[in-house]
């Protein structure tokens, strides 16, 4: 773009506000707010006048960015020019605040705006906010511009509500959420299936399922229909909790009430009954699943590998694996840990090292978790050579030893351990793992 703007130069085409404010607002987009200044900066130097649109464009991208200082800055600028900041710089202004945690600043700017005549931010905008701010975990900020709304004569809303209990679930304080519900119905506000499904969601991941149950019930005692996602929810949540007869019951009222069992839900049941130690059921239903022709994702794929591999039936889980190219699908971080996990476990070092470099030729490098994974199978095998060579590639940034990895290093090369005297086949800088001592 910036090339255009010079070819215009070198033609005598003289650019005039609007082509500024353009190459400013690209700049600024892309995070490049050094040149979009630089721009701002040649246009006066060419005498061309910024206009409302160029200080609302340049303020915006100056509080995207958290410089709060430097687009008031530019607000007082406009100002002492003759323009006047229209609705949506102050809105911009007023979000940067919002979310950089300046109350006090918000409630100065709002007052100005109303004083001036203009629309104060209604509820939807400080929903908004409150819901990314919700998703950043940040629930404490959210609750005072939650209350800021309602001082300046906003009336929250079931969005607005269902985003506040959503941030207590995120950081698990499940009272509260369920306070916030409570505040809800006293607002004269009615919870919808949204709102229920949020809280149930909370409670599943919180490991509180009893409570999320006695909320379902209260949820159809009001004859609020479930949806797909609520039934997932609860479903998830019985078989992490090890409830697998409650979950097969819930499936069956699923059916029964004529929800629609999706993709997402088969995910669920085949990977809670794997994980629950049903992995014959799992395959039977994983071949229901694909008779019926439905296009399977790579996350089933995933966890139908892993079945496979835990019930010694090797080849099928190869054949799986590949099934997932031949799909037009493409295999992932977690495929290729499953692969090379299991078979790292059936003592096929060999096999797990070819599956290794094809991953990394297929542009997906392997992650802490995996090289964790590889080192400790690997030292539980007797493989010290060849762990030692996934220690090398610790480098602890993007990969590092976590704790248990640390932990089984001790017990196995301290000075009672019984590899000790393996310990100079470790990379040196991890030799010195030979001198401790397991307490």
């Amino acid at each position: 773009m910036i090339n255009l703007f010079n070819s215009m130069e070198g033609n005598g085409i003289v650019a005039d506000c609007n082509v500024f404010n353009i190459l400013i607002d690209a700049y600024a987009k892309c995070g490049m707010m050094h040149e979009a200044m630089l721009i701002f900066t040649k246009m006066r130097e060419q005498g061309v006048s910024p206009n409302v649109c160029t200080y609302a464009t340049v303020i915006a991208a100056l509080c995207r960015m958290g410089r709060l200082s430097d687009a008031m800055g530019k607000l007082n600028e406009m100002i002492a020019t003759g323009l006047q900041p229209d609705v949506a710089i102050y809105t911009s202004l007023i979000q940067g605040f919002c979310t950089h945690g300046d109350l006090g600043k918000v409630k100065e700017l709002v007052s100005e705006m109303m004083n001036k005549g203009m629309p104060r931010p209604n509820i939807v905008f400080f929903s908004s906010v409150i819901n990314s701010l919700c998703k950043e975990g940040r629930v404490t900020d959210v609750h005072s511009i939650f209350d800021l709304a309602i001082n300046i004569g906003e009336r929250p809303d079931v969005i607005t509500f269902t985003s506040l209990i959503d941030g207590y679930c995120l950081v698990g304080k499940m009272d509260k959420a369920f306070k916030v519900l409570d505040d809800m119905v006293s607002a004269g506000i009615e919870p919808d299936v949204y709102t229920y499904t949020t809280l149930l969601d909370g409670y599943s991941r919180n490991g509180r399922i009893d409570d999320g149950l006695t909320l379902f019930s209260e949820m159809m005692h009001k004859k609020i229909k479930p949806t797909t996602a609520t039934y997932g929810t609860l479903l998830n949540g019985l078989f992490r909790a090890w409830r697998t007869a409650s979950a097969k019951k819930m499936i069956h009222e699923m059916i029964e009430s004529g929800t629609t069992v999706s993709l997402s839900i088969y995910a669920i049941i085949l990977e809670g009954l794997r994980r629950n130690n049903c992995t014959d059921e799992a395959i039977t239903l994983f071949q229901k699943v694909r008779a019926m022709n439905i296009k399977l994702d790579v996350a089933i794929l995933n966890t139908m590998i892993n079945a496979m591999f835990k019930v010694q039936r090797r080849e099928e889980a190869n054949d799986l694996f590949a099934s997932i190219s031949a799909s037009g699908l493409v295999p992932n971080a977690s495929t290729y840990r499953t692969m090379i996990t299991n078979l790292l476990k059936e003592g096929l070092v060999e096999e797990a090292e070819n599956m290794l470099s094809s991953m990394e030729k297929s542009c997906c490098a392997p992650d802490s978790r995996l090289i964790n994974d590889t080192i400790r199978i690997l030292l539980e095998q007797g493989e010290v050579v060849k762990a030692g060579n996934y220690m090398s590639r610790v480098d602890g940034k993007s990969i590092s030893l976590e704790a248990s990895t640390t932990s089984l290093l001790i017990r196995l090369f301290s000075r009672e351990g019984k590899y000790r005297e393996k310990i100079k086949l470790l990379p040196v800088k991890y030799q010195f793992f030979g001198g401790a001592t397991v307490e």
